[in-house]
């Protein structure tokens, strides 16, 4: 996801893009579904409630991954809309894999970077719930300014949330943890709603396990969530 230019000529990202090898399954979303669940990046701001055909809150999530823990969310809270925006082609071909198999009609799919969808596609104070897992850490200091968590890209996600909208974000490295909220602890349109550390239960959010969590855990790793809700 691209993030905010800190020199007209280089914008700096926080991402980098792995297209990687596809399966056929994955190649099969892509092509059969991505017109039917996919949303346009150049047609403007979208209509939930068109694009939907409710009036259902609105949960987006950022980096969704191969799209498991995204569909499973979905499956479980069917009465909330969901929409991914990912820029690595074949989670989202595993995504629609995902939704076709289920028969979900509670997501839709952004390909491509985050930060110009909100700015570009998604209506200002129109999402009850933004969630951020496992964002890339980018361990070296050098890098540390390619995190997507800066206070530029708070302002632009708090723009989109309802009044009282929920940020989850959650992570496996420590230091990018007291990254996060650090940052947020300087936002006073955001509220800490965490405990004496400053974390929530994962379940208390519909967050399921991940598999790459679940690897992390075997491997001693631990993992932080923290809730914030957005005031006026």
């Amino acid at each position: 996801m691209e993030l905010f230019e800190q020199t007209k000529q280089r914008p700096i990202k926080s991402f980098a893009i792995r297209n990687g090898r596809m399966t056929a399954a994955q190649r099969e979303g892509l092509h059969n579904h991505l017109q039917q669940w996919g949303l346009p990046i150049n047609k403007g701001i979208i209509n939930t409630a068109q694009v939907f055909n409710n009036n259902h809150p609105t949960v987006l999530e950022i980096g969704f991954g191969m799209g498991d823990s995204l569909a499973t969310m979905a499956i479980a809270e069917p009465e909330q809309n969901f929409i991914g925006v990912e820029v690595h082609t074949p989670g989202i071909g595993r995504l629609l894999s995902l939704v076709d198999s289920h028969g979900l009609n509670n997501i839709r799919v952004f390909d491509g970077d985050a930060v110009e969808i909100l700015k570009e596609n998604i209506a200002p104070h129109s999402l009850s719930r933004i969630n951020i897992y496992f964002p890339d850490p980018w361990h070296k200091t050098k890098h540390h300014k390619r995190r997507l968590v800066q206070p530029e890209f708070l302002h632009l996600l708090h723009s989109r949330l309802l009044v009282g909208g929920i940020l989850h974000i959650a992570t496996d490295w420590e230091h990018y943890a007291n990254h996060v909220l650090k940052h947020l602890a300087a936002q006073p349109q955001f509220t800490n709603i965490g405990d004496h550390n400053g974390c929530v239960n994962a379940k208390d959010f519909g967050r399921p396990e991940t598999k790459f969590e679940r690897r992390g855990k075997n491997l001693g790793h631990g993992v932080w969530d923290m809730a914030f809700k957005t005031t006026k």
